[in-house]
């Protein structure tokens, strides 16, 4: 087999067998001259509930091993599960959102499969009669808008987490298996698209558009936080190709849990051309599922299994579920803004460029720090400068994300308030920030512990422009002369010997009225 084309995503490399992997393929733009790409996508999507779906179990991400877990969770005999409310809350909140129907009356049926990282052995899912059904909404990718028609949205619990020691991470090679049950009945949401058509060469940014719209949109919910580096949204992606123009569908691959928007784009680009290069050489794609490698490429997981492999019956331990319909049309009426809309009304209450705003749409999570410091009285150019620069540099530094870092907008507003009043500079208040992170209180208390305000003290600024001037007479003469650029060496002479603690534009004002005077 070849290794594609120049400039195509890679096509070999070593996996975990140690065999070289390699796929033939098709250029991207052939494979759009011949093929309309078929795409299908589910996305699991983690709740954020402060139990679990079935007992009280607490969800907190981190915990020891098998430390978050009880009979019913390990799927004890005699164990009776119990319906999370507020789970089955967060899902008619999504379908709604997603323009979907909500059923009058739905139920819980066993996916039964065998389940290494699953005590019971079979998964609590729904299948034919799901909670939220018939939904649709549009995503717009280079000006151009796709319609990603819903075809349901259903609960779920989710599994334990099964680490392989030894080889390659994978349980191919490895010398034993871990399991830990901390996740298993965690909530989720299953997203199921239909068959989205139409999409052509914009098919790789039209899944992760949707998937992006997916995540913001659960983030505004406040039902899910959505980290995908986590593990809180997870999405399957189903490719096939149809010859051009034609209405019967492809063969189906489905790339499994792929964590991030770049991840999704590159899967799908890589499906249609490892697709396209068999079908052009006569051969026929084998329905499957895949894995995802980080290096770009899709390696073989097994056959796809059918509805009827898994077995569905109704799960006898769990009543039906039947939402009021007045709950339902309260829930409808309380949700939040459409992300989308947000994005633009901001946008345009702010008054940033395309670019600028682009910026903090690129920063994890910075848009609604932002917003909420701007909301504690900042300006939206302030806040965009401490959570793009100073916060996003100290974030970066440990690792952590920008809503993971100790400060809150509050505090953040609070420091930018003391640099508008005059109390702090620039340089201060990147001190305060540092003292707030380090928590040593809020910012008038770092003020105050290390006496950071800029000085009041006019006796100590006049002496110390004085001492600057007299030491640095060469420099003082060409100012007199009629060259204030040459003020910055005293200017900074004075705030070396304050420590930093002085206004540096009410600096150079006196130092150039005192120049102008001698």
């Amino acid at each position: 087999m070849g290794r594609g084309t120049a400039g195509e995503s890679p096509a070999a490399t070593e996996y975990e067998s140690g065999a070289l992997m390699s796929d033939e393929l098709l250029p991207f733009d052939e494979v759009v001259e011949r093929f309309d790409p078929v795409l299908g996508l589910e996305v699991h999507v983690e709740l954020s509930t402060a139990s679990k779906m079935w007992c009280g179990c607490p969800t907190d991400f981190g915990g020891e091993p098998n430390s978050h877990v009880c009979p019913v969770c390990l799927g004890l005999p005699g164990s009776l599960p119990v319906l999370n409310r507020k789970a089955v809350e967060s899902a008619i909140r999504i379908g709604l959102s997603l323009n979907c129907e909500i059923a009058k009356w739905c139920r819980f049926a066993r996916k039964n499969y065998f389940y290494p990282d699953m005590p019971k052995d079979y998964q609590v899912s729904q299948y034919d009669e799901p909670l939220c059904f018939d939904g649709g909404i549009a995503v717009e990718v280079g000006g151009v808008t796709y319609q990603v028609p819903i075809e349901r949205v259903h609960m779920e619990e989710d599994a334990g987490k099964l680490t392989h020691v030894g080889g390659v991470g994978r349980i191919s090679g490895a010398d034993y298996s871990l399991l830990d049950y901390n996740r298993a009945g965690v909530p989720l949401m299953e997203v199921v698209t239909k068959t989205i058509h139409g999409t052509g060469a914009a098919a790789p940014e039209v899944a992760s558009g949707y998937l992006a719209f997916l995540r913001d949109m659960v983030r505004a919910l406040g039902v899910s936080e959505a980290r995908m580096e986590r593990g809180n949204l997870r999405c399957d992606v189903n490719v096939s190709l149809s010859p051009k123009g034609s209405d019967v569908l492809g063969i189906r691959s489905e790339t499994k849990n792929v964590n991030s928007l770049k991840a999704v784009t590159d899967a799908v680009r890589y499906e249609m051309q490892r697709q396209g290069a068999i079908l052009t050489a006569g051969g026929r794609v084998k329905q499957e599922t895949r894995h995802w490698n980080e290096g770009g490429y899709t390696t073989p997981g097994r056959s796809k299994e059918t509805a009827e492999d898994y077995r569905y019956f109704p799960e006898p331990d769990l009543v039906p579920v039947a939402p009021d319909p007045a709950w339902v049309e309260e829930l409808r009426t309380t949700r939040p803004e459409h992300p989308a809309v947000r994005r633009a009304r901001l946008a345009a209450e702010w008054g940033f460029t395309p670019r600028e705003f682009g910026d903090i749409l690129a920063s994890e999570g910075a848009l609604d720090l932002i917003a909420e410091t701007v909301d504690a009285g900042c300006s939206p150019a302030s806040a965009r400068k401490w959570w793009l620069t100073e916060l996003a540099r100290r974030a970066n530094e440990t690792g952590v994300t920008l809503p993971e870092l100790p400060i809150t907008p509050r505090e953040v507003a609070e420091v930018q308030a003391l640099v508008e009043t005059g109390s702090l500079n620039d340089s201060l208040a990147r001190q305060v920030i540092a003292g707030v992170l380090a928590g040593e209180g809020s910012p008038a208390a770092v003020v105050q512990l290390h006496g950071l305000a800029v000085t009041s003290d006019a006796g100590a600024l006049q002496a110390a422009i004085a001492a600057a001037i007299a030491d640095n007479p060469e420099i003082a003469a060409k100012v007199r002369s009629g060259k204030p650029a040459a003020a910055g060496a005293l200017i900074g002479a004075v705030m070396r010997t304050l420590h930093g603690q002085a206004d540096a534009a009410k600096v150079r004002e006196l130092v150039l009225a005192q120049l102008s005077e001698s």
